[in-house]
């Protein structure tokens, strides 16, 4: 057994990991892993560029990639502490976006501004427990290449977006999109599926 699974195997060997490289309370790393450990860990594409005022909250335990030619603007939010965060190449993360792992997003993606992607939920069902304490669970959200989101979506923890999609602004994904649709609403509903038939885009009834 590694040292890195026994830490992982020990609660309170985990609990002094995470105080070290993580102040009290808070989901950020401490300067010293940001400045000397995740530049190791981390992969940055050729000309990726991630605009000064992001806020990159990312551990040297799980992964963060940021694919070449893609932007992260600035006021945006990205954490990793509880699942890999993975960005493909020509990906665009538009401003104030806030990612949250486990996430996977695609090649040639375009995401508008204040979008909301996290792939994790805060457990509840235990009355005596304040949330905050209660196990959390997770599960990879997935958008494929060549997505476009409109501006103030919410995609939550599980979904897949299919490749070529289109989701209107402001619209809940709490669903599974499949490709070459468009999708709107609060739940997400598919009005349009590409017809490789017909050649057309056509509307979907209901």
């Amino acid at each position: 057994m590694s040292i890195i699974e026994k830490i992982k195997a020990n609660p309170r060997l985990k609990q002094m990991a995470l105080d070290a490289m993580m102040p009290k309370n808070q989901s950020r790393p401490r300067l010293w892993v940001k400045w000397f450990l995740n530049p190791l860990k981390h992969k940055k594409g050729k000309n990726a560029r991630i605009c000064r005022r992001s806020r990159i909250d990312v551990m040297p335990f799980n992964n963060f990639v940021l694919g070449n030619d893609s932007t992260i603007e600035d006021f945006c939010t990205v954490n990793n502490g509880v699942g890999d965060v993975i960005i493909g190449d020509r990906t665009r993360v538009g401003m104030s976006n806030v990612l949250i792992g486990p996430v996977t997003i695609g090649n040639d993606v375009m995401l508008a501004q204040n979008i909301v992607m996290s792939g994790l939920n805060h457990g509840y069902e235990d009355i005596h427990v304040v949330p905050h304490k209660q196990p959390v669970t997770k599960k990879k959200i997935v958008i494929e290449d060549e997505v476009w989101i409109g501006a103030n979506c919410v995609v939550v923890a599980g979904v897949t977006i299919g490749r070529h999609s289109v989701i209107a602004a402001g619209t809940v994904v709490t669903k599974d999109i499949p490709p070459y649709a468009v999708a709107v609403g609060n739940p997400a509903r598919v009005i349009k599926q590409y017809n490789s038939q017909s050649g057309l885009w056509e509307r979907v009834p209901g």
